[in-house]
């Protein structure tokens, strides 16, 4: 485990162990003033058992241990072993004082706690009697008042979610003055603006860590239920679980949570088969399910990969045909990848019946829609009789995105990074034709469906595509399928804060948001999905933009 993991563990753990500290003390003195009020017992009860369960789960034993004392003594306390009186509330306020001490003390080598306290808290643990208790030699130790406050402080997350707001609105306004300071040779004006740049870029970032947390916080709840799909199934699976350090945006991880579980369920199903089953492909009665995070580039990459039987394309070919999603002819035209792109379709599925998951492909297009409303990726790789594994390009920050710009015909649009597989510049004879209005080209060893993006918006396509002898070409991917898209010109990456549509507007299925550049002129960014849509309906339903 890494260090700076270790420590982040800590730190959490201390929080909240200080404040159930805090509570214990605070519901010990009310009940000394009432001690008939049975529920003081049990909440004190149930803080002691919290903090006895984290110290142990963090490494702390002897706190672990106290802990257990306590909580020993509180049980006989509530099930009326013992009266709450005499002698037995002084140990017990020496022990929670002990106890909070301990905590504000925990790396403190030269901190001894009282051996004499320790013993008595655990005879009365041992022995629930009072009149045993009446007869310990308790000494009234005065464990020094602390009264400062924690180093750690909780913020709702919609006070990190309104702050993160707020710093989109700044970077879009440092922009603009980035882009004046540019128009006008004033050294001071550049000086303002080059510091404001960097303020404002420590200030986003701070915000962004504060909103980070391990992706470990997820990925930790699957054992409980990879265990438990598993035996319902009749299946043995080994879980493996990497990168529970990576962090990412705490509304992310939210919002993905539906998603992986219904991955993690549909491998287990699906994708991993019973003992016999396995046998019968020469492997062993064990499956073996990964959960792997990792960071490539600005994003963070979830994969859920099974060793099971891997997915049939020719099952998927056949059930298209079958059930009318495409003619024939063109099916057995088909690739892997434009096969296995039909299980992002919504209704497509391998399964003959209809169960809680009925087969491989049901439910994949809410996980994609999902992970759509994001700005998330999720892709396929599958090889029969080895195994399939999906995964999940998510972005770090909702608020802001890694976005590329581009112009066509004089109009600057973006196209968010995370849907972008390269960007190339084409030699107009490598853009052939197939039927009347399609295009085809061979990008990196890849048959790739070209489309001009002035052609999808209804514009004029521009005399400027082709520059000397060359288009400009960003592919972008969505649901294991590519598009090249035929651009006037490329202009630059930038993050943006993009911010939804407001009517009339907002009924432009090719348009996912807008932003405001350094000049303060709108940006509209495009949906990649609703392309992907409008290219398999043709284009002419789309509203003219001149």
């Amino acid at each position: 485990m890494a260090i700076n993991q270790e420590l982040e563990f800590k730190e959490l753990f201390l929080s909240e162990a200080l404040e159930e500290y805090d509570d214990i003390s605070q519901n010990l003195v009310k009940l000394e003033a009432a001690p008939d009020e049975k529920h003081l017992v049990q909440e004190i009860f149930r803080l002691l058992h919290n903090l006895k369960a984290n110290s142990r789960a963090t490494g702390y034993e002897a706190i672990s241990h106290l802990a257990h004392v306590l909580e020993t003594i509180f049980s006989a306390v509530r099930d009326e072993l013992l009266p709450f009186k005499g002698k037995l509330i002084t140990l017990l306020f020496d022990g929670v004082d002990l106890l909070g001490e301990w905590l504000r003390n925990i790396d403190n080598s030269d901190f001894i706690p009282p051996k004499l306290l320790i013993a008595n808290l655990e005879a009365a643990a041992a022995e629930p009697n009072i009149d045993a208790i009446e007869a310990l030699d308790i000494q009234k130790e005065i464990s020094n008042t602390d009264l400062s406050l924690s180093d750690l402080v909780y913020i709702p997350v919609r006070h990190l979610d309104n702050l993160m707001n707020l710093v989109g609105e700044l970077i879009i306004d440092r922009d603009r003055v980035q882009a004046v300071a540019n128009q006008h040779d004033h050294p001071q004006l550049r000086a303002i603006a080059s510091h404001l740049h960097r303020v404002t870029s420590a200030l986003q970032m701070s915000v962004m860590d504060a909103r980070l947390v391990s992706i470990g916080s997820l990925f930790n709840k699957f054992p409980r239920i990879v265990r438990d799909v598993a035996q319902s199934e009749g299946k043995q699976v080994r879980l493996i679980i990497t990168g529970q350090e990576i962090k990412i945006d705490r509304n992310i991880l939210q919002l993905i949570s539906d998603s992986l579980l219904h991955l993690v369920r549909n491998a287990i199903n699906h994708g991993l088969g019973t003992p016999e089953e396995r046998a019968t492909r020469g492997k062993g009665p064990e499956g073996t399910l990964r959960l792997d995070a990792s960071t490539v580039r600005d994003l963070v990459v979830i994969r859920v990969s099974d060793d099971g039987k891997g997915i049939n394309t020719e099952q998927i070919r056949q059930a298209a045909i079958k059930k009318n999603w495409v003619p024939a002819e063109k099916a057995k035209a088909m690739t892997k990848e434009e096969l296995n792109s039909l299980l992002f379709e919504p209704s497509f599925s391998l399964s003959s019946s209809i169960s809680e998951i009925s087969g491989r492909g049901v439910g994949l297009d809410v996980v994609k829609t999902s992970l759509d409303t994001i700005g998330g990726r999720l892709t396929l790789e599958s090889e029969l009789d080895k195994g399939t594994s999906f995964v999940m390009s998510l972005p770090t920050s909702i608020a802001v995105k890694g976005s590329l710009l581009l112009v066509v015909d004089e109009t600057v649009y973006a196209i968010p990074l995370v849907h972008i597989d390269a960007v190339v510049t084409l030699p107009v004879e490598q853009l052939h034709t197939v039927g009347t209005e399609r295009f085809v080209a061979d990008i990196r060893r890849e048959t790739v469906q070209v489309a001009f993006l002035s052609d999808l918006f209804n514009q004029r396509r521009s005399s400027n595509a082709a520059t000397d002898g060359h288009y400009e070409v960003v592919v972008v991917m969505y649901a294991n399928r590519k598009v090249g898209l035929v651009v006037d010109r490329l202009m630059r990456q930038q993050d943006i804060v993009v911010k939804p549509l407001q009517k009339p507007i907002d009924g432009i299925e090719l348009f996912g948001g807008v932003t405001l550049l350094g000049h303060g002129e709108v940006c509209f960014v495009l949906d990649v999905p609703a392309i992907f849509r409008l290219m398999g309906k043709g284009a002419k339903s789309e509203p003219t933009l001149n």
